[in-house]
Parts: C-alpha cells; sequence; structure tokens
C-alpha cells in the first residue's frame, strides 16, 4: 500500500515502515508509450499519458491509474494539512443534485449551456455540480441557527461537472475535474474578510508546497457573484487567461483590469458637430480613407483610426429575474475608438451574470433607429431623438472608458450614407454608463498608475471570492444574533482545482526525456533499475528495495528480466521519480551502485551496503 494515501501529520515513521511496499514493474498496472498520443496537444497531456498515469476515456474525460493516483492523493494530502491547519472541516457532497436549490439562485439559467442537465425516472430535473455553492448554504441551514455556531469553514475534494464546447489541454480544460472547494460563514463583514485572508495565505501555502509558480491577480466574480475575488494563475505559455501586470507588482486578471480615468478635453474651441456625407463608408477603414479624400483636416495631419467613434450593436441575454418570469433580451450600443476592438469577454464580465453576443438582424430590424453601418449617439441613451422628437424607451448606450469627456469625434450620423463630424463627448452627446469593453494593449497604463502594463499567460490553479449576502438571502441562511435579531450569513468561497494543478506541475516539471516531479509528490522516492540476467544482480536490488522499504521510502522496481537496460533506462526518466538506483554490472564487479538524480547533478557510485542510507539522505535533503 501506498504512504500517498496518509498524511504524514497523522502517521508515525514506523506506520510507513510496516506499509511501504514497492510497486514492481513485472506486476504493476503500467504500459508505457513510446509516441505521443495523436490528440495530446500540450507537454502534461503528452507525457501524463506516456507514463501511464492516465488515459482517455472521452474528450475532456479522464481514468486516473495507479500511478496518477499516487501523485493526485499527495497532492490532495497538501491541500487537507493546510485547510484543516485554518480551521476547515472536511465534508463531502453528491455530484448529482436537484434543480430547485440552483433554481432559487438563478444559476440554472445562469449556466446556461455549460452545465450536465438530466432528468430522472420520474421526469425530476437534476444537474450534474459545476460547484456547489448552493449545496454548502442548504447544509449550514440545516444545522446551524445562532451566532454561537459561527464562524465555521467547511470544504470537500470532490469532482466537478462542466460541459466544456471544446475540452483541450488535457486536464486543464475537461469535463470532469477535481476539485477542493471551501466555504465560510461568519456573522458579519468583518468575519468574511478574516475569513478570506486565512484562505488565501492557505492557499499561497499549498502552491509554495507543491513547487508551482503562481501569481496571484485581482479578479472578476462572474456567475459565482460578491464583490471581492483574487485568482491565482501559474503563468504558461498554454494559459488561456491573459493576466497583466503592472511595474508595481500588482497583477489583474484582463476581464478585472480597470482603465484609469481619462482626463477631460477642453474641448472649447472645438468648431460645432456638423453632417457630412461619407457615401459607402460602412467600416472603420472605409470612413478613414473617404475622410482623407473628401474632407482634409485644419491642422494638416491625416485622419487615422483614432478619429473615429464606432457604436457596436450587442444583445445582453438575461437570466429570469424580480421583474421577469423568464430569460430576456436587451439590446445595447456600446461606443469605443476606432483604432481598438472590442474583448467580448471584458465586455461581458460589465454584464455579469448575463451572457452577451454581437447582435443579430432581427435584433437591429426591430429598432428602426439603428441604421447599419452608420449608427450614432444622436438616437441613443439620454440623448435619443429622431428628426427632433424624442424617442420612447430608447437603447442604453455606453461609452468605453477610453472615450474622454470633451473628445471629438467623427461618429455615425443616423442617416444612411452621411456621418457626423466634431461630434464632442460631453457636449454633443452623453451616455448612460461607461464600460470596459475594448482589448487591452502593450502601453497602456495600469490601474494603480504605476506605469505602462505588461502581459502574460497564465492557468487558473485557484480562486477566492468575498460572496457577502448572495447565496445566503437567496437560500434563506439566517441565524440569531447576540441581541436575538434574524440576520443573514456572510459566506466566502475558496477552490483550487486538483486535476488542474497536477497537470500544471507536469507541464512545469519535465524534460525532453520524460516527468521530473518534486520529491513530495513524486509516486515514488527511488527507481531502482536492475539491468543484467544474473541472479546476483537481482537480488542486490533486492536488498536494496528492502532496505529502502524498512526507512519507509516509496519505491518502483524495474524487476523486468526480460527488458534491455535502455528500455529500462528510458522508462524510470519517463515516470520521473527524483532519484534513480541502477544495479547491474558496476554491482558485479566491485559491489557499487549508482545513484543518479533525475534531473542529471549528483550522480554517484557508492558501496552498494551504504546505497539506502545515501539515498535516504538525498531524498530528505530534497523535501
Amino acid at each position: 500500500m501506498s504512504v500517498a494515501l496518509y498524511s504524514c501529520n497523522v502517521c508515525s515513521r514506523e506506520y510507513f515502515r510496516t506499509m511501504t511496499k514497492a510497486l514492481r514493474m513485472s506486476t504493476m498496472f503500467l504500459r508505457t508509450l513510446r509516441e505521443d498520443p495523436a490528440d495530446a496537444d500540450v507537454d502534461s497531456a503528452r507525457l501524463l499519458q506516456r507514463a501511464g498515469y492516465i488515459r482517455k476515456a472521452a474528450p475532456g474525460i479522464w481514468t486516473w491509474l495507479p500511478l496518477g493516483l499516487n501523485v493526485l492523493n499527495k497532492i490532495e494530502s497538501v491541500i487537507r494539512e493546510e485547510i484543516n491547519g485554518i480551521g476547515g472541516q472536511e465534508v463531502h457532497f453528491p455530484a448529482l443534485l436537484p434543480k430547485e436549490p440552483y433554481e432559487a439562485t438563478h444559476r440554472w439559467e445562469e449556466y446556461g449551456e455549460n452545465i450536465f442537465r438530466l432528468k430522472d425516472r420520474h421526469e425530476a430535473d437534476y444537474l450534474l455540480a459545476p460547484t456547489h455553492e448552493e449545496m454548502f448554504t442548504l447544509l449550514v441551514k440545516d444545522m446551524y441557527s445562532s451566532y454561537k455556531d459561527l464562524p465555521v469553514t467547511l470544504y470537500q475534494i470532490q469532482t466537478k461537472y462542466r460541459d466544456e464546447f471544446r475540452p483541450r489541454a488535457g486536464l486543464v480544460r475537461g469535463r470532469e475535474f477535481i476539485m477542493e472547494d471551501a466555504y465560510s460563514f461568519t456573522l458579519d463583514e468583518e468575519g468574511l474578510k478574516k475569513a478570506y485572508v486565512e484562505e488565501r495565505d492557505a492557499y499561497e501555502r499549498i502552491f509554495k508546497r507543491l513547487d508551482l509558480n503562481y501569481i496571484m491577480v485581482h479578479a472578476v466574480s462572474g456567475p459565482m457573484g460578491g464583490f471581492e475575488s483574487q485568482e491565482f494563475l501559474s503563468p504558461m505559455a498554454i494559459g488561456e487567461d491573459t493576466f497583466a501586470q503592472a511595474p508595481s507588482g500588482k497583477a489583474w486578471n484582463v476581464e478585472a483590469l480597470t482603465t484609469p480615468e481619462m482626463s477631460a478635453i477642453d474641448c472649447s474651441h472645438t468648431p460645432a458637430m456638423i453632417l457630412r456625407d461619407l457615401p459607402d463608408a460602412k467600416s472603420v477603414d472605409a470612413m478613414v480613407n473617404q475622410c482623407n479624400a473628401l474632407y482634409a483636416r485644419e491642422d494638416g495631419r491625416q485622419w487615422t483610426q483614432s478619429d473615429m467613434l464606432k457604436n457596436v450593436v450587442i444583445a445582453v441575454k438575461h437570466p429570469e429575474d424580480e421583474e421577469h418570469d423568464e430569460p430576456w433580451r436587451e439590446v445595447v450600443v456600446v461606443a469605443l475608438p476606432g483604432d481598438r476592438q472590442v474583448d467580448m469577454k471584458r465586455l461581458e464580465a460589465q454584464f455579469a451574470p448575463s451572457e452577451i453576443e454581437e447582435a443579430n438582424d432581427a435584433d437591429l430590424k426591430a429598432h428602426a433607429e439603428l441604421v447599419k453601418g452608420y449608427i450614432g449617439p444622436s438616437v441613443l441613451g439620454p440623448q435619443a431623438r429622431v428628426e427632433g422628437s424624442e424617442i420612447k424607451n430608447p437603447l442604453r448606450y455606453l461609452v468605453d472608458a477610453h472615450v474622454a469627456q470633451g473628445s471629438s469625434w467623427v461618429t455615425g450620423g443616423d442617416k444612411d450614407g452621411v456621418d457626423a463630424f466634431n461630434m464632442v463627448y460631453g457636449r454633443d452627446f452623453k451616455a448612460d454608463g461607461t464600460v470596459e469593453a475594448t482589448e487591452v494593449r502593450d502601453g497602456d497604463m495600469s490601474p494603480d498608475g504605476s506605469g505602462p502594463l505588461s502581459f502574460e499567460r497564465g492557468v487558473e490553479i485557484g480562486q477566492v471570492f468575498q460572496l457577502g449576502l448572495k447565496y445566503s438571502q437567496a437560500l434563506g441562511l439566517q441565524v440569531l444574533d447576540q441581541n436575538g435579531k434574524t440576520v443573514p450569513i456572510w459566506m466566502g468561497s475558496y477552490g483550487i482545482g486538483v486535476s488542474r494543478v497536477l497537470a500544471c506541475i507536469a507541464e512545469t516539471h519535465h524534460d525532453d526525456k520524460g516527468l521530473a516531479w518534486p520529491a513530495n509528490l513524486a509516486p515514488a522516492a527511488v527507481h531502482v533499475v536492475a539491468t543484467g540476467k544474473t541472479e546476483e544482480v537481482f537480488d542486490g536490488a533486492e536488498k536494496l528495495v528492502e532496505q529502502l522499504e524498512s526507512e519507509g521510502l516509496e519505491v518502483i522496481y524495474d524487476d523486468r528480466k526480460k527488458v534491455s537496460p535502455g528500455v529500462k533506462f528510458k522508462d524510470a526518466e519517463l515516470l520521473g521519480a527524483p532519484l534513480i538506483a541502477v544495479v547491474g554490472r558496476d554491482y558485479l564487479n566491485d559491489g557499487t551502485i549508482e545513484i543518479r538524480h533525475r534531473n542529471g547533478d549528483n550522480m554517484a557510485k557508492v558501496d552498494g551496503d551504504a546505497a539506502a542510507q545515501v539515498l535516504l539522505k538525498r531524498y530528505t535533503d530534497m523535501l
């Protein structure tokens, strides 16, 4: 039985001595692959499959094999030790859950096609849980009723399910994945903030113990709700998240990035707005070309895309709410500088939990005031007019944060073939609000004003949320306070993608030969390789294995007698144990055993009788 199933904090060394048993290659449930799987798109997926840690069952769905479970269990053990250390108590919910709690929080609709829905034989609706906020909330509601019961932090390590449209990168983005999710319940906001910091700090300790590089970034809460969130991203090229870093060291997920307020521009000398013909100028490039051909600037420079204000029509798909009995659709117009592109993910974060998409032809036909290719501010928002008449229920008009008060633009004139020149924001048109709508680019100023931003990609490995009262109010989670008054409980939510973390460790701990696990996570401390055909070699290897087992070390022993040394060495390098011990020709000649570090350092030949102690010391030094 592997020691990976047991925490070092609760098991004695003597217990390890009696329970540790070498994994023998001759009987281990393992097949290594010489070639990369055809559909492996990242190094971690390629190597974890080749080394026999996982096997693909379906797109985004993976089978865990003994070596993979060994490493996974060790990662979970680290997480448990740290979360238990801050007072967390472990529970375990089912993955198959009823619809009703998710209806109460509107997430049955908000998740859209991202969750697996099913019906039982009685036609009752269920889902495979993508996350468990509702269930944790209801559990505490069922058991606690007084402030004396609080605070409490509960957590689980459980399988989650999300119907990813395009699973990719092996374990990094799957339809089934393993997650640690924790929830704090406190009487007030002050307690929530304290629990939030404790959990965040525990996560930092976890990632350091896992030897996983990370950066903590400010994030948006999204469908989770709440008012404060930070993500832990592991910087790597395969990451789907782009984060921005300021010279000050602070970092933001691009979706959470805010633009410093633009200084107002003095428009007192800007000429009055004028309408001019620009036929067939329905794109920004066409507008620029025709402006330069027909209307030369007085200052002598050329018109550019940055002089144009484009108005993008989007559809916001809102879930049902207190005013609507079913999901509803709203058409909104967003203005942004012509030299910038819309970032739909950043923009959607402004409307969470609603989703957005580009408006379709039906949306445009439903609003006759929108002239395709020539949409301007005059028929939108606060100033909405058509030929001098006020528009009832005008569309909301939002401007990107890069549009400064007093800035002058060329934009749609709300008539076919006509654009408005000298259209000044604040003088000639106003908006219903400001949004972060555009792609962030190199050179943009950081929110803290410390200088221009730099950008990297990363994989999200954890996130912490201050949920506040969203779920307790939706599900009626209340207790009596010190004054006998019924009050809602403040909640925090915290999560680590356990299987994704394993993939990230594999992604950052390998070379061209195979995996190279951190010592505390490897499936074995030592990989013993017996090379040769004589019984003396295998007897020497058996003796070494027994000595290592007696010291409580996990061992992989390649005891296969009809396998060449070359294949054995390749398998040892592929599997990734931190230490390799070779019992072969040298052992026959002079009784020495060769010790190799998986990273190629500190190769040595030691007397066979001393090898176990040398390996023990080297392994201990690695921890």
